[in-house]
């Protein structure tokens, strides 16, 4: 082979390269601003809960305010597609009611009695909690190294749930309860939201499930509160509209995009970034104490789901 051919040849390998990198890039960039921007959530609800608002009329605010924009992302995601059947419409509520609805209810009550930075670290057992389901559900089989995973993260959460028990007294373990409950629920919607998401795909899903969860914690409100609980403190108002655009919205959409240009699992491990930003967040924006049992808890977390990414 001549020299310009391999000169040729190394000038299109480095070219290869660079395009790749641009392309990779971005993907991590959206990734890392989904992550942060979801993990705000739990300082705007705490920063809510100021004014004295209760779990079922936040949710709704957050929800009322949300409800046109996932309504247009299902339309949009959804044109050109075949209808839906009774099966998808009976998926699509059921894994609403359990992925949204049920499982952001449970983490709104959750967080008036825990930390915004244990909120985030129990959310962030999810992968385990999916893996416990494959097994009890599917019979999968799981490996001794993963076990080690599982327990290096449960391990890290109950640091950090012992600490606040310690310094805060025993509705911290409502609170936990709470958070954990709405983990698990989610988790289900994962578990079984795969073979949807081949069907319908993964924008219109989101979209059709967000809108169930919508309308139903709309439901909710009506049947539990009366019409005069929605006069709540302006700063409720501003921050549901910052907690529904973009603590919401805005990850949802980053997050589908950072999956097609990166991979779903380079975005998931992206993610880690979010206990971290969160437990910052919460020091400096509600004044949370951060101490070496939080540090160790968080190191302990991360690396039990790192681990498991990379075993399985």
């Amino acid at each position: 082979m001549s020299s310009p051919t391999i000169a040729a040849d190394a000038n299109q390998a480095a070219a290869a390269h660079e395009a790749s990198k641009r392309k990779v890039w971005p993907g991590l960039a959206l990734a890392s601003a989904g992550a942060i921007a979801f993990s705000g959530k739990a300082i705007i609800v705490k920063l809510a809960y100021r004014y004295g608002v209760d779990a079922v009329t936040l949710i709704t605010y957050r929800m009322l305010f949300a409800l046109p924009m996932f309504l247009l992302l299902a339309w949009w995601a959804g044109r050109g597609k075949p209808a839906l059947v009774r099966r998808d419409w009976m998926a699509v509520v059921g894994l609403g009611f359990t992925g949204y609805y049920l499982a952001s209810f449970l983490d709104f009550a959750g967080l008036a009695y825990i930390s915004a930075g244990l909120e985030r670290l129990i959310l962030y057992l999810n992968p385990t909690l999916v893996l416990a389901m494959g097994v009890v559900i599917f019979k999968r089989k799981v490996k001794a190294r993963q076990l080690i995973a599982l327990a290096v993260s449960y391990c890290g959460v109950m640091l950090v749930f012992g600490h606040e028990v310690t310094l805060q007294g025993s509705h911290v373990a409502l609170g936990a309860g709470l958070v954990f409950a709405s983990a698990v629920s989610y988790a289900v919607y994962l578990v079984y939201s795969g073979e949807e998401v081949q069907r319908l795909g993964a924008l219109r899903l989101t979209g059709l499930a967000t809108t169930v969860a919508c309308v139903l914690c709309i439901v909710q409100f009506l049947v539990l509160r009366p019409m005069s609980a929605l006069q709540v403190a302006p700063q409720v108002i501003w921050l549901s509209v910052l907690n529904a655009t973009l603590c919401t919205f805005a990850p949802v959409l980053m997050v589908m995009m950072a999956i097609e240009r990166i991979g779903a699992t380079t975005a998931a491990q992206t993610g880690m970034i979010g206990p971290l930003s969160t437990i910052l967040m919460g020091v400096v924006i509600l004044g949370e104490p951060f101490t070496a049992w939080i540090a160790a808890g968080t190191v302990l977390v991360l690396a039990g789901i790192w681990l498991l990414a990379k075993w399985r």
